[in-house]
């Protein structure tokens, strides 16, 4: 069984359009440091609306993009996600096309969170565990039962240490994007989540941020 964070990211904000910084190394760095402390075997890196190819001893890596559709994130995961995608352009079901077009997974990210893409008729490949919001979940694995496909987790990490606090379990010994994508689509994984001390402390400080932006 491996222990994958399918939603991290390697900045702390993103304030600045969806492209690479010099600090992309450094979080990329200080991801993988945390993440073979939390006994992770890989970390998908899920910034917004770019992708970054992320390198460091110690973890491997999985190539992503976290999608700004019009009615809400999706993350894309696999062996090519696009490079990058204009916010609030694509529909949650060109997100899943493209994804699919590029032998990636598309997966509805914190669905109870600034998103409306629940409601569309895109076919995801899976629903999301957010690691920020615990309260959740009950209501994602139900969307996803409905929807017929399976729960998958992710921290979400904006901070490295973060990573972790929500994962997926995946039946199998590779932890390559070719051999992740195939668990997904054939449900063999499930969401985990592993919440600190720390985490519990955040919980209230990360919902009175995202009532400030306007989202939950």
């Amino acid at each position: 069984m491996l222990r994958v964070d399918l939603h991290a990211h390697t900045r702390f904000f993103h304030a600045r359009p969806g492209a690479p910084t010099a600090f992309d190394p450094v979080g990329a760095r200080l991801l993988a440091w945390y993440a073979r402390r939390r006994g992770l075997d890989a970390v998908a890196v899920t910034n917004h609306d770019y992708r970054y190819d992320a390198v460091a001893d110690g973890v491997t890596f999985l190539p992503g993009i976290e999608v700004s559709t019009t009615m809400g994130h999706v993350t894309v995961v696999g062996p090519d996600p696009p490079e990058r995608t204009v916010p609030g352009t694509l529909t949650p079901e060109e997100t899943v096309a493209l994804a699919h077009d590029r032998g990636c997974v598309a997966v509805l990210a914190h669905p109870f969170r600034g998103s409306t893409a629940r409601r569309s008729a895109a076919a995801f490949d899976a629903v999301e565990c957010n690691g920020k919001h615990a309260d959740t979940h009950a209501k994602a694995r139900a969307v996803a039962e409905r929807r017929g496909v399976p729960v998958v987790g992710g921290s979400d990490a904006h901070y490295p240490f973060e990573v972790g606090r929500g994962y997926t379990e995946v039946e199998g010994d590779e932890a390559t994007p070719e051999a992740v994508v195939a668990a997904i689509r054939e449900g063999r994984v499930d969401a985990a989540v592993h919440e600190r001390r720390t985490d519990r402390a955040l919980g209230p400080l990360y919902r009175a941020i995202h009532r400030t932006r306007g989202t939950r």
